[in-house]
């Protein structure tokens, strides 16, 4: 009975093997087909179907570049703008000169070439002095220097004459600061000076020689004795 139960068994398998193969079909025993093809042949224009955000052409390749040839002319290199010339030679100045010192000069830089110097007119600044004297006589004038001393108080002769015999404690460009010297040397125990004007204001004169080269250069040393001291610097 059980010899007779497996070969029933396997008898189906074969059967539905067979039958799920479509050995049977000439028989009309066959499995119902999946593909419906007659879906795909009722489909239009499939190749114009789109996904949902994909473009309607697709994105251009960019051109391709040419290849330079070794024909072509180089690709042009910008210059940079040319600099601007310089001047062949160097200015130079030197001053301030008082009257006596410019017709020195002038009388010196006339050998030089025409054209290449001037004077140029400014102004002497006057000049504050805090003085002491006049005095009577020498013996006065030293008594008093040695006072100066023994307070610690440097002193030296004043430059103008008419103030002869006297002592300058101190010389400024303008009044203010020969006061404020003053204030100082009072309070170190000086009794007896004043603030005077030393010099006026006084016309002046600068010498000026715009365009020194080397040929020019070796000529300057004429003015050399009337510089009054004086030496050339850049303008």
């Amino acid at each position: 009975m059980l010899r007779l139960i497996v070969i029933v068994l396997l008898l189906a398998n074969a059967g539905y093997f067979a039958w799920s193969q479509g050995h049977l079909a000439e028989w009309g025993l066959a499995p119902a087909p999946q593909g419906e093809p007659q879906r795909l042949q009722q489909q239009i224009r499939p190749e114009a179907v789109r996904l949902a955000g994909e473009p309607d052409t697709p994105p251009a390749r960019p051109a391709p570049v040419p290849e330079a040839s070794a024909d072509a002319p180089p690709a042009s290199v910008p210059v940079a703008a040319a600099e601007p010339q310089r001047p062949a030679g160097e200015c130079l100045q030197a001053g301030v000169f008082d009257e006596e010192q410019a017709n020195a000069l002038r009388r010196a830089a006339a050998a030089l070439p025409q054209g290449s110097w001037s004077l140029q007119r400014t102004a002497i600044p006057g000049r504050w002095m805090v003085y002491m004297g006049k005095f009577a006589d020498a013996d006065a004038l030293a008594k008093k220097r040695a006072e100066l001393r023994e307070l610690g108080i440097s002193f030296d002769r004043p430059s103008n004459a008419s103030l002869e015999p006297g002592l300058s404690l101190g010389r400024f460009s303008t009044e203010e600061a020969a006061q404020r010297g003053l204030g100082n040397l009072v309070a170190k125990g000086v009794r007896t000076a004043r603030v005077v004007q030393e010099r006026p204001d006084t016309p002046g004169y600068q010498l000026r020689l715009p365009s020194v080269d080397d040929a020019l250069r070796p000529q300057l040393e004429v003015l050399r004795p009337a510089m009054a001291g004086k030496t050339l610097k850049p303008c």
